[in-house]
């Protein structure tokens, strides 16, 4: 009995009984982070902390967010917060770490899937000779490269691994871009459309599947048994490609065309293809080439047109992107340990993997790209935005580690290898690729012209279905009787997220001009259907309309609308304003970041700006020209701004549906001196001003206003506050409100958090004026305050006509 004591009790040590779901509460007696869900909770809950607030801070230094995850899952491990012996036994205890791990490969499956949906092969198949060499020779010179690494570090930190399978993957480490974290990075950088930027997608989109490929080669050589059994992975693996595409996907392909545009997949549908994703999974877990692949398998051959896929993204990526995917960089974190890396020896090999990496991929796309005629500075930024890494790179290594091929201190130094290669490429392609951008200089900014009969070019920018009709009935009511009417350059802003999405969004769009021109009349999916509402219109009027997406972060989407209005040398930008009506009437902000991205563009405008207050003009839907009938009021207290805010009005009143009302409210004398009406705009009227105010009001009594009997004109002296107010809510039945932005007007609300819009305009658009009338404040352009931009170099960057030619307009 004695001998056998002492082996019952290690076979009971050892034995431990698993962890409990749940616990019957603290009241109880029990500790919540002694079980499994409670515990989890936790987990998410510190990582998602963690990670958003490294993200926020890194946000200014503009890292794509797989950075703050990378470096939040080494905090939370041995390398930092986990040296505490306490913390990691709390939070991430041993015995937990099977349930974590679970759950970050569920979300890592999903994620994977994800991205299978993504990528386009068609698209691939596409790629140009230029782009496929520099892909070829992105993953060549880096593999070699990295093979070559191995072999010292098999000598010196990895003695004892095998061989085979370590300079496998060592080649793949090395040599693998991460196409999602490229695509941001360009975004961020505004370098997505150039041809720079489409070069870099094009070879990124062939290196991710080569990667991949390679990477089931790896995992195929690490099996325990004899080379026999590696090829019938390998052949196994290749037989369960074919048996996807020749089976699974034409019942894909079934389900995506029995979802039309419009209306609903069938939840039957989403069920059965998240099955698949799992099942697929399942299958290549077991024949040993890991699960990721059988997702990711499945995710490319789901169809890309129609709104199956886009459905399927809706579904899934928020719940797998927010709180499972973050999950897997705190389980890499955990088997990273900063801490081995000590000595001189171990920080020497880190700096040799560091150059190897970044000198195999940068030399190698450097020397084709020169091969292939692309100037010198594109070729060295195409280098080092393909020396990006990401997801994908921390796959492969906590695969290596997983199955023995890396230990803990070769794996942590390629987690800093990789975490540093993708620190470094914005800072770096902002200092070294710097395209100097000036369009060709155009003389009409403004809408009051000289040149009546020239063309009016509007740049109409929009955030959703709500702005729309309005939009077009503006439109359609400013098109006037000119012999060259507008042409309207219509802008669908879209944020660029973190999601999934966003990439899929820029595929759809990238392949076109700046910043992202939409040439096909819809796409095959039924396409953009906001823009679609435009090309409608088109279709209805005389209006010339050209459709467009810009796809960009929303600190920087100003640049796009400003860039665009540049290059399309238009005369008027037309903004939304960011807050919306209610049903009760009231006006709801849609979000602060809009309101700044007005600001930012009126501050930076290359020509007249106008922001529009939607209280439904004409209703919810288009209107046609023959049923336009629109009361239009112009609110005229002097100054430039008012003065392009009549010469708007009197375009307007071309049209036979439009009633104007011109109501001038002549200043006194304390107001032609100016005002601060409590952070309000106003004007300093100077005697130029004055002047200039006097000789168009004259023209326009003298000679528009006895020639057309749409046009009143009413004249009242601007007393108080009161006066004002009084005079404007008479007027209150009105459907378009023109005013200008900087007036001659004292302030009339007393709560302005809208100086964008100026005094007048404040307060037609606060709830204080009670009113179903739609607002337009416009500012004219002022060359001395904001000049047309100037390049270092003189490079145009007229890449389309500026004009559309009969047929091309009509996409």
């Amino acid at each position: 009995m004695a001998t056998v004591a002492p082996n019952t009790t290690a076979a009971a040590t050892m034995c431990k009984p698993p962890m409990k779901a749940t616990s019957n509460g603290s009241w109880q007696g029990d500790n919540p982070l002694d079980y499994a869900l409670p515990l989890a909770i936790v987990q998410i809950c510190l990582v998602i902390t963690v990670t958003r607030f490294l993200a926020f801070v890194l946000r200014p230094l503009r890292q794509p967010r797989v950075i703050a995850e990378i470096i939040g899952g080494i905090l939370l491990g041995p390398s930092a917060l986990g040296r505490s012996e306490a913390f990691l036994n709390t939070v991430f205890p041993k015995h937990s770490l099977t349930v974590l791990d679970t759950l970050a490969n569920i979300g890592l499956l999903f994620f994977l899937f994800l991205v299978g949906l993504e990528l386009d092969i068609r698209a691939i198949r596409r790629t140009g000779k230029r782009a496929l060499g520099i892909a070829v020779a992105g993953i060549s010179l880096p593999f070699i490269m990295g093979i070559g690494t191995s072999v010292v570090l098999r000598h010196t930190v990895s003695k004892g691994v095998h061989a085979g399978p370590f300079l496998v993957f060592m080649g793949v480490a090395l040599s693998i871009t991460a196409f999602p974290v490229l695509a941001r990075i360009l975004a961020e950088l505004k370098l997505l459309t150039t041809d720079l930027g489409r070069m870099a997608m094009s070879a990124a989109a062939v290196n991710d599947v080569a990667a991949w490929i390679l990477l089931a080669l790896a995992i195929a050589l690490t099996g325990s048994g004899s080379p026999l059994t590696s090829l019938w992975v390998l052949l196994t693996g290749v037989g369960f490609v074919v048996f996807v595409a020749l089976l699974v996907r034409p019942v894909l392909d079934w389900m995506a065309r029995r979802s039309p545009v419009g209306e609903p997949v069938k939840e039957t549908y989403i069920c059965a293809t998240l099955a698949t994703v799992l099942a697929a999974g399942f299958v290549t877990d077991t024949i040993g080439i890991h699960a990721l692949f059988g997702a990711f398998i499945i995710g490319i051959v789901v169809p890309k047109d129609g709104p199956f896929a886009g459905v399927l993204i809706e579904k899934i990526e928020d719940l797998i992107a927010g709180l499972f995917l973050p999950l897997y960089f705190v389980s890499s974190g955990l088997k990273t340990n900063v801490a081995t890396i000590r000595g001189g020896q171990s920080w020497a090999l880190l700096v040799l993997v560091i150059c190897t990496a970044s000198f195999g991929k940068i030399g190698g796309t450097l020397v084709v790209s020169l091969l292939v005629k692309v100037p010198m500075r594109e070729a060295l930024t195409l280098g080092i935005l393909m020396n990006t890494k990401g997801l994908v790179e921390l796959i492969v290594l906590n695969i290596g580690k997983d199955r023995k091929v890396l230990n803990d201190e070769t794996f942590a130094i390629l987690v800093l290898m990789a975490l540093f290669t993708t620190f470094i490429t914005t800072p770096i392609v902002m200092a070294v690729y710097k395209p100097a951008r000036r369009s060709p200089p155009y003389k009409h900014r403004s809408i009051l012209r000289d040149d009546a009969e020239s063309e009016f070019r509007i740049l109409a920018c929009f955030h959703g279905s709500r702005n729309i009709p309005t939009m077009i009935n503006l439109i359609e009511s400013s098109r006037g009787t000119r012999r060259r009417g507008v042409t309207v350059y219509a802008v669908h802003l879209m944020e660029l997220s973190e999601r999934s999405s966003a990439i899929s969004m820029v595929h759809k769009a990238r392949r076109n001009g700046l910043p992202f021109w939409n040439k096909k009349q819809c796409y095959e999916d039924g396409g953009d259907q906001l823009v679609v509402a435009f090309q409608a219109y088109q279709q209805l009027s005389n209006v010339t309309v050209r459709s467009m997406t810009a796809i960009s972060d929303l600190q920087t989407i100003h640049e796009d609308v400003i860039t665009s209005a540049e290059q399309k040398r238009t005369a008027f930008i037309l903004l939304p304003f960011h807050k919306l009506q209610q049903i009760d009437g009231s006006m709801e902000s849609i979000g602060h970041a809009y309101h700044l991205v007005n600001q930012r563009v009126l501050r930076g405008a290359p020509c007249s700006v106008g922001i529009l207050v939607d209280r439904g003009l004409g209703g919810a839907a288009q209107v046609v020209a023959s049923e336009v009938f629109y009361t239009v009021v112009v609110l005229f207290f002097g100054g430039r701004d008012d003065r392009e805010a009549l010469a708007l009005g009197l375009r307007m009143a071309e049209h036979p549906g439009i009633q104007l009302i011109v109501m001038r409210f002549i200043p006194q004398a304390d107001q032609l001196r100016g005002r601060d009406g409590g952070g309000s705009v106003t004007v300093r009227m100077d005697a130029n001003e004055i002047a200039a105010d006097e000789d168009y009001i004259t023209v326009f009594r003298d000679k528009v206003l006895p020639a057309n009997e749409s046009i009143k004109y009413d004249d009242k002296v601007a007393g108080g506050k009161a006066e004002i107010v009084a005079a404007i809510k008479e007027m209150g039945r009105c459907n378009l409100f023109l005013v200008g932005q900087a007036t001659a007007a004292v302030a009339l609300t007393d709560k302005n958090d809208c100086p964008e819009l100026g005094p007048v305009g404040s307060y037609l658009a606060s709830s204080e004026f009670g009113t179903t009338s739609s607002v337009l404040v416009i500012k004219q352009y002022d060359p001395t305050a904001n000049p047309p931009q100037q390049a270092d170099d003189g490079l145009l960057t007229s890449d389309l006509p500026d004009t559309p030619v009969a047929g091309s307009a009509r996409h």
